[in-house]
């Protein structure tokens, strides 16, 4: 899954910025909608993360019903987390 066709599918730009708070919204109800209609799992995975980097996806109960994808989620989370921290341990 390529970021900007991902962007491109779900906002219609691959720039950000340009896009109203309406457009923002509307996008990620998209991504949201797609989300829980996703069948696989590497899919469903994806876009789970773009959610998370936009601060909507489900909490890890919800989204996944297998641990191993919760811990996965877990494990990117902390890694965004020291990413915003600048802590590359």
């Amino acid at each position: 899954m390529d970021l900007d066709d991902q962007l491109r599918r779900y906002f219609a730009t691959d720039d950000l910025a340009s896009l109203s708070p309406a457009g923002l919204e509307a996008g990620i109800e998209k991504m949201r909608v797609d989300f829980g209609m996703e069948k696989d799992r590497p899919r469903r995975f994806a876009l789970w993360t773009l959610l998370y980097m936009f601060g909507a996806a489900p909490d890890l109960d919800v989204a996944f019903k297998d641990e191993e994808d919760r811990e996965s989620a877990r494990n990117f989370m902390d890694m965004m987390d020291r990413a915003q921290d600048g802590s590359g341990d």
